[in-house]
């Protein structure tokens, strides 16, 4: 894979998929229907999704590409492969909350090595490089041309007066259960990939997700971590999480800075 030629075509593609997003976003009104599994979807999904797969395709034709909304059709599994979710966070959109992200990432060796995490309504932008350091930009963002950039480090954790962050439509009393095994300094909540993005800055030195995720929920969020620096494992043995997996489902798991002294399941 051409690392390079991937960070120009994944940032492109996610500012491109933002605007379509904040158009519709804009509206007094938008289709809601319910999925399969009774999660949300809006036409802003899709069309954001027809955007990031066409240009996907046509820069990489020859590597598998993921979808959330395409997700029916994968049958096909690889080590290797692009994984998309063009609107992270549906429901704090259709809330008109503004944290919802556009992610997009490459998964290599099962492991997403490179990632893109936009979220058009809060311009914040966090991607990494070819050379896999993440930076966060600053807008106003040029889409073809990238502009200000700061590189982003997780934090050092304080064991004894810890930063958490959680799910704002996800929380739920076995997460609550587990925080509370932390000595926890403050604690926020945030929606979509945004959470995985303030362990990277260094905005929270933890996030726990005891909770049902998909791979393209966090492929690009983990890639955007791990470039600052930080970590990401299974919660209940704290091994790596591996990609490409028949069906695409994430145990339940842990982020965090190094540094933070892990609790036992």
């Amino acid at each position: 894979m051409d690392h390079n030629k991937l960070e120009i075509e994944m940032r492109r593609l996610a500012l491109e998929a933002g605007d379509i997003i904040m158009a519709i976003y804009a509206r007094d009104d938008f289709d809601v229907r319910a999925k399969s599994d009774d999660s949300p979807v809006t036409e802003a999904d899709e069309a954001a999704d027809a955007h990031i797969s066409a240009g996907l395709r046509a820069a990489f034709p020859d590597t598998l590409l993921v979808t959330e909304e395409q997700a029916g059709s994968h049958t096909q599994t690889a080590t290797d492969f692009l994984i998309v979710d063009p609107l992270d966070g549906t429901k704090e959109f259709v809330k008109r909350r503004g944290e919802f992200t556009v992610n997009i990432a490459y998964v290599e060796n099962g492991v997403p090595v490179r990632g893109v995490v936009y979220a058009p309504a809060k311009d914040r932008l966090f991607y990494t490089r070819a050379d896999g350091q993440t930076v966060e930009e600053t807008g106003p963002f040029d889409k073809a041309t990238p502009g200000e950039v700061k590189e982003m480090k997780v934090g050092t954790p304080d064991n004894s007066a810890l930063m958490v962050v959680a799910s704002k439509s996800h929380r739920d009393a076995a997460t609550d259960e587990y925080i509370a095994k932390y000595s926890v300094k403050d604690m926020t909540s945030a929606g979509s990939s945004l959470k995985l993005c303030l362990v990277a800055t260094g905005e929270a030195d933890i996030y726990p997700r005891l909770g049902r995720t998909m791979e393209w929920d966090t492929a690009a969020g983990q890639a955007v971590l791990m470039g600052a620096g930080g970590a990401m494992v299974r919660y209940d043995d704290h091994s790596p999480l591996v990609y490409g997996k028949s069906g695409y489902e994430n145990p339940f798991f842990i982020a965090y800075a190094p540094g933070v002294d892990l609790k036992p399941a």
